[in-house]
């Protein structure tokens, strides 16, 4: 799965990397996002600034907005199958920027790591974001990061992986209308393109944010 992750590059950076003319808020570096939080994205009907939604897709048709607490990865072998992802996977998708994203192996103890790319310091999660309109009218925009096998590198510290794209296919992502052709970008990122090393305990709360969620821990 994928329940923590990064983006501390400068707001320069990010408008540079994704082509972007600036975002419709104050952009702020973030160390250690977390679900139910505003987050930066790019969607398909915006895709030249950033939007901010909350993580945790809500279905256009729930009841309770609380099941977004339980939908913040959907899997990519099921994804097309499943009602509350089948629409959005259609025509709602999304890249959600990023410079890491941690996960937790377990040894004895669970220990977090930060996973990142070795030859690219920014890079993107395939989404899908939806909207929910409340019983008083509010909209409230959401999204889920897709997540997939790990590959053998990820196999060492977890058995799922967030699906990461490869630049050039960020645009098809966004627009590609092929089923077969969307449905082939969601697969394990290669092996040799990341590295990990273990943090401390900081990143297990949302709380806690700032560079120190970051630092390497042990030799």
């Amino acid at each position: 799965m994928c329940g923590r992750f990064s983006l501390t590059v400068s707001e320069v950076e990010l408008n540079l990397r994704f082509e972007l003319e600036g975002g419709i808020a104050p952009y702020e570096s973030r160390y250690n996002c977390a679900p139910t939080q505003m987050l930066a994205v790019i969607t398909n009907q915006n895709e030249r600034q950033l939007s901010y939604l909350k993580w945790g897709l809500i279905p256009s048709w729930a009841k309770d907005p609380s099941i977004g607490n339980k939908m913040i990865n959907a899997r990519a072998e099921t994804i097309a199958e499943k009602p509350s992802y089948r629409n959005p996977l259609r025509s709602q998708r999304c890249l959600i920027p990023s410079d890491g994203f941690y996960e937790w192996k377990l040894n004895g103890k669970k220990i977090p790591y930060r996973i990142f790319l070795k030859d690219t310091r920014i890079f993107s999660f395939a989404g899908i974001w939806e909207k929910w309109k409340s019983p008083d009218g509010d909209l409230v925009q959401t999204f889920t990061i897709i997540t997939t096998s790990a590959n053998e590198f990820m196999k060492s510290i977890h058995e799922r992986m967030p699906v990461i794209l490869n630049p050039e296919d960020e645009k098809r992502w966004l627009h590609e209308t092929d089923h077969a052709a969307v449905m082939s970008l969601l697969k394990p990122c290669p092996p040799d393109t990341m590295d990990a090393y273990p943090v401390s305990d900081l990143v297990n709360s949302p709380r806690n944010e700032g560079p120190g969620v970051l630092e390497r821990i042990g030799g």
